[in-house]
């Protein structure tokens, strides 16, 4: 690095740097009110009324440690201490709120990892009870902010049980229409067929869902489609709202004589 010049260090590098350095004199170039209200440990709020006298007042060498908003004054104030001899200073890329992303980053990792733990799963993708994976379980419980942390860290999306299922059919055993929504929004295939060709609409009529067939519909479920026993959703409806929304959706059908029934849970 330039000698007259200073180091940019990301949030994931700041932390690093400052436990290297513990006696460094850390910036916030923040309003005082931003200051109060949550700032770095040990952080100096730094303004034009306090700049000169660190300046000409701290060792040239004693590390210093720069922070803003967003990672632009800070850039102003890291270069300041540079020109006046400081030997060893950063700033910090982003600023404080790339820092509390991080923070907040780090925090809902330690917090998926213990959630994991407790439920007995080896890792993000590492199948369990009956094969299901630690997406499948989450929506089976109808955890919305664990699947949603599950998505976010990149989990295998399309993995089946030992039934042929995916984490769509359990957001449907738990009924919960939203967490239906976010994994077909995520990807998952809302007209998958599991090990005997029954789908998730199929499976919320023959239980008499009708939140979720009628969710499952607004969604672009398919209601033509039919088991390996050749049923339909409309075959299987098992509630008199839920047989209401599959006529409307599919109004040249009939229904047959027989009624077929899927398992209600297959978690």
């Amino acid at each position: 690095m330039d000698a007259r010049a200073f180091q940019r260090l990301s949030a994931a590098q700041a932390q690093a740097w400052l436990n290297a350095h513990p006696d460094a004199l850390i910036l916030d170039a923040r309003a005082a009110r931003h200051h109060a209200a949550a700032h770095l440990s040990g952080s100096v709020r730094l303004d034009g009324r306090n700049h000169e006298m660190l300046l000409l007042r701290e060792p040239r060498s004693r590390p210093v440690f720069v922070y803003c908003y967003h990672g632009n004054a800070s850039q102003t104030y890291a270069q300041m201490f540079v020109d006046f001899g400081f030997q060893q200073v950063c700033d910090l890329m982003g600023g404080f709120e790339a820092w509390e992303r991080r923070q907040s980053h780090e925090a809902q990792a330690l917090w998926l990892a213990e959630w994991l733990q407790r439920q007995g799963f080896e890792g993000l993708n590492t199948p369990g009870s009956h094969g299901n994976t630690p997406l499948m379980h989450a929506a089976w419980k109808g955890e919305t902010a664990v699947v949603e942390a599950l998505l976010g860290c990149g989990v295998e999306l399309h993995a089946v049980n030992g039934d042929g299922n995916t984490a769509l059919w359990l957001a449907c055993v738990a009924n919960d229409p939203d967490l239906v929504a976010a994994l077909v929004a995520a990807g998952l295939d809302i007209n998958h067929a599991n090990a005997t060709g029954a789908t998730c609409l199929m499976y919320a009529a023959s239980s008499g869902k009708p939140a979720i067939v009628q969710r499952l519909l607004e969604l672009g479920a398919d209601p033509a489609l039919q088991s390996q026993d050749g049923f339909t959703a409309l075959d299987m409806a098992a509630s008199l709202e839920c047989l209401r929304l599959l006529r409307a959706a599919t109004p040249r059908a009939s229904p047959r004589p027989a009624s077929a029934s899927l398992s209600p849970t297959n978690a």
